[in-house]
């Protein structure tokens, strides 16, 4: 049912009400701009589905406090963008969670499988996915991309059950909640220009005062973005910021002579741009990254590390990228008890953290 006014929404709040737990997804749209453009917010309860119009209703806030009920679990398939937006319209996420890509890990259905392929496996109904590119800013939408976005709450709320269920039957139902309140934290999706560095890859190939120059271009991109909602690479490149940071030119001359900015971008942006790189400049500054060459003993930690984490994964059958990452087991090898990682906390150091650092 498609829900477009704020009596509607009323209504259908109450109706909802009181549940024990909701289905819930989103559709949206973010080719253009950098935040995420709601425009369907669907909601199920085993009975029935609803489908809120986000781009007809400016103010959200019965269904997002129905979402905010603590003892309403909202039951979300690969969560983490819905969750964005979540954060978006109120600052926090829908809590309890329940994520039914991570159930299906836990339960070793599949890794990190998406929603119509946990549908298939589970229902044996083939989702039809040709509506998957659906611009969901058009209005009217037709029945069928109703229906479709409908179907999402529709199977979960099937499959919610039976998962949560199966969890609790082997004893690892604590290990989905506690993996859903650390992908919950509103933290994960709250950008902090100042950190936006942190996202270049290869940053520690560059020398040290590049490292400053491209970080401060970075968060300079960050906020640009932010304030003209447009994606960051309509702003500024990757390739285009590296070349700025390793060149860091003095005037409009040396910037243009770069060829790595359109026209359009040196008109609008060649002044700023050449005025972050001046403030940055500063050869004392210590390299922000370090590239990590390990030592030949280092690697055989490392492998002697991830051969019994994928060893307890197997025993467990579930993923042994779910269990420890690569990253988290190297930096387990690095670090030791020092790593700040999950594989070191939680259900994940019960199972083989323990052991990794006894090893």
């Amino acid at each position: 049912m498609l829900i477009d006014t704020p009596e509607a929404l009323h209504d259908a709040v109450g109706s909802l009400a009181g549940r024990d737990w909701l289905t819930v997804d989103t559709e949206f749209v973010r080719e253009e701009t950098y935040w995420p453009q709601l425009c369907l917010i669907q909601v199920g309860d085993g009975q029935r589905e609803i489908a809120v119009d986000a781009t007809r209703i400016s103010d959200l806030s019965p269904l997002l406090d129905l979402l905010q009920q603590p003892t309403t679990v909202s039951v979300f398939h690969a969560a983490s963008q819905d969750l964005e937006i979540f954060v978006r319209l109120r600052g926090v996420t829908p809590t309890p969670l329940f994520d039914t890509q991570i159930a299906a890990s836990l339960l070793g259905i599949g890794d990190q499988l998406g929603y119509a392929g946990l549908i298939e496996k589970r229902l044996g109904i083939k989702v039809d996915k040709s509506l998957s590119r659906t611009n969901w800013a058009r209005r009217p939408l037709s029945s069928a991309e109703l229906a479709y976005a409908e179907d999402d709450v529709r199977h979960l709320a099937v499959i919610y059950p039976q998962l949560r269920d199966e969890l609790a039957h082997c004893g690892r139902l604590h290990w989905l909640q506690e993996d859903c309140e650390r992908l919950s934290q509103p933290a994960r999706y709250q950008v902090d220009p100042e950190s936006a560095w942190e996202r270049l890859k290869g940053l520690a190939r560059l020398p040290a005062a590049a490292q400053h120059v491209a970080a401060a271009l970075a968060a300079w991109r960050e906020r640009v973005a932010e304030a003209r909602d447009r994606p960051r690479k309509w702003i500024l490149a990757d390739d285009a910021l590296y070349r700025i940071a390793e060149r860091q030119p003095v005037d409009a001359d040396q910037l243009a002579a770069l060829q790595v900015l359109p026209p359009k971008t040196l008109d609008r942006h060649g002044r700023e741009l050449l005025t972050v790189v001046a403030q940055a400049r500063d050869g004392g500054a210590p390299a922000l990254a370090l590239e990590h060459i390990p030592s030949d003993a280092q690697k055989a930690r490392t492998q002697q590390l991830l051969n019994r984490v994928r060893e307890v994964a197997n025993q467990l059958g579930i993923p042994a990228s779910l269990l420890g990452p690569r990253a988290d087991v190297e930096s387990v090898a690095l670090h030791a008890e020092q790593a700040d990682v999950p594989l070191l906390q939680g259900w994940r150091r019960e199972v083989v953290g323990e052991a990794l650092l006894k090893l």
